[in-house]
Order: C-alpha cells, then sequence, then structure tokens
C-alpha cells in the first residue's frame, strides 16, 4: 500500500478496490490478514468459472487491473483451483 500514511487511508484505497472489482469482474472480495498495519494489506478473491483456464484468464485480468488501477502493488499471490 504504497503511499498509505494511516490505516483511514488505507481501508478508504482497499474499499476502493474492493467495490470496483467486485462491479467489474463479479468476484467475491474480502480483506483477509493485516487490518492493522497501514502499508500492507492481503485481499482474498473468490471467483466461479466453468474450467480452470477461464478462473486463469480472469485471475491475471484481475491482476493486472490491481496494479494498473488500485493504488497497490501486488508482492505474491497465490492461487487455488477446485
Amino acid at each position: 500500500m504504497p503511499g498509505c500514511s494511516s490505516l483511514k487511508e488505507k481501508r478508504s484505497v482497499i474499499r476502493s478496490l474492493r467495490d470496483r472489482l467486485r462491479h467489474k469482474f463479479n468476484v467475491s472480495v474480502s480483506e483477509t490478514d493485516f487490518q492493522d498495519v497501514k502499508a500492507r494489506a492481503q485481499l482474498t478473491i473468490a471467483l466461479v468459472a466453468s474450467d480452470g483456464r477461464l478462473a486463469e484468464s480472469s485471475l491475471a485480468k484481475l491482476d493486472r487491473f490491481v496494479e494498473n488501477h488500485g493504488g497497490a502493488l501486488i508482492t505474491s499471490v497465490r492461487r487455488e483451483l477446485y
């Protein structure tokens, strides 16, 4: 969360990003860790797709969106497909 100087500012960025991801990609988004740390956030995103390739493609688009429009820097990604 580069540039966030307070938890209030971080929460504003997270809320905006979460709402845009939900609206644009129709996914479920939750902040799942680092709620009390102003410089970090962990978001968990869940989606349902008809096959694994579609899920991977959608998740790659989500990553690009966050990097380009989210006000956040992605430092790691972990994916689980079922």
